[in-house]
């Protein structure tokens, strides 16, 4: 079940407390390249060991925080670092 926009509407990165919004298909599937080949981690350095289906993006594009069985997981540690357009 997708979250609701009203919730997702109040909560900010816990890093920087910049907004999120839900991440669109492009760096969902981003993201999933790089589990597939073994490249996306966690901040924490431990390696995502499956796609994820939802998650949501910091306002400046850099960081996700996925979304599991319908919970935003919005942990530091368990942020993903997405690469940009302008950074590769």
């Amino acid at each position: 079940m997708p979250l609701d926009p009203e919730f997702v509407a109040i909560l900010v990165c816990p890093e920087s407390r910049q907004p999120v919004a839900l991440a669109s298909a492009e760096v969902i599937a981003r993201v999933n390249a790089a589990v597939a080949s073994g490249d996306a981690r966690t901040r924490s350095g431990d390696p995502l060991g499956k796609p994820i289906v939802e998650g949501l993006i910091r306002e400046d594009g850099r960081v996700l925080y996925p979304v599991r069985d319908g919970i935003p997981i919005m942990l530091i540690d368990e942020a993903i670092e997405v690469a940009t357009d302008a950074s590769g």
